[in-house]
């Protein structure tokens, strides 16, 4: 089964699913006790736009198929949510996810890459960037077809590693490769811009040699456009997206909190988020 480009995407159905997923992220962490709830939900949208906007090529029948597109979460911290979207597409049984982070499990709490589905080890942030420029690199000298894309958090921006595979990218001029970046403003403690701020993001990735879009990373009608042509684009540059999010998106009382970084809510704030998910759940239902 492969998956490409759909004539017409339905994004009242991409909404629904994005708030499926977060109901099922919330369920798991509060089962493992333990997860980045707030991380997942900052990219949740941009997950669903790849997966069932038509963006990627895959195979759940054949994960290691070879003409797939290489997807790489280099925000490893945000693998409950990767983990649900491939579940949900039959990268292997939903139930599983209730396994999430137990003993004996595969579904760590970081990406982990005996998941099917997953290509990378990820969650040391500032590594996943480079392994994509690798991937395309080799995409390029074997004239392979398939994209490669990576998603980053704006906090692992800080990480010099990134910015030497930004060159690399550059230097080979590798059209193939797409960096969205999760530009949320927080990073594990505070606010990015209290301790080392990135603005001019865009700008900085543009002096490396990209090309660079901007796009609101909940806006399914702005995420998709903007990565429709990641296997035929003409320019020699590597892309970047640099995709405006709200941590914790969903909750509002976890929307831009640093605390919710690495917490799952306890007592009445699980009564609370569920049935703040659940309303926006139905709500895009009705539509």
């Amino acid at each position: 089964m492969k998956r490409r480009m759909r004539k017409e995407i339905n994004i009242y159905a991409l909404k629904k699913k994005a708030n499926w997923v977060r109901n099922k992220v919330l369920d798991m962490g509060i089962k493992a006790g333990a997860a980045h709830l707030a991380p997942a939900f900052s990219c949740t949208d941009i997950l669903v736009a790849l997966y069932h906007g038509g963006i990627l090529r895959f195979n759940p029948k054949n994960p290691k198929w070879k003409s797939r597109d290489r997807f790489i979460l280099s925000k490893g911290q945000a693998a409950i949510a990767l983990y649900a979207v491939l579940a949900d597409l039959k990268f292997f049984p939903v139930s599983e996810l209730n396994s999430f982070t137990r003993a004996g499990s595969r579904l760590g709490g970081h990406a982990e890459n005996t998941v099917p589905g997953v290509e990378a080890f990820t969650g040391s942030l500032g590594n996943g960037l480079s392994i994509a420029a690798g991937l395309a690199l080799a995409a390029k000298i074997d004239n392979k077809d398939y994209a490669t894309l990576a998603l980053l958090g704006d906090g692992e921006c800080q990480e010099g590693s990134i910015w030497e595979a930004a060159m690399l990218a550059s230097h080979h001029k590798l059209g193939n490769l797409t960096a969205i970046i999760d530009n949320n403003g927080l990073s594990a403690i505070d606010f990015i811009d209290k301790y080392i701020n990135l603005d001019p993001l865009a700008d900085k990735w543009r002096a490396f040699g990209w090309d660079v879009k901007i796009v609101d990373g909940h806006a399914f009608k702005e995420i998709i456009p903007a990565l429709k042509d990641v296997r035929s684009r003409k320019s020699g540059k590597p892309l970047a997206i640099i995709a405006k999010t709200v941590k914790g998106r969903g909750v509002s009382f976890m929307e831009n909190n640093p605390i919710w970084h690495y917490r799952i809510p306890v007592g009445k704030e699980i009564k609370s988020a569920k049935k703040e998910l659940l309303f926006k759940y139905n709500q895009e239902g009705q539509r």
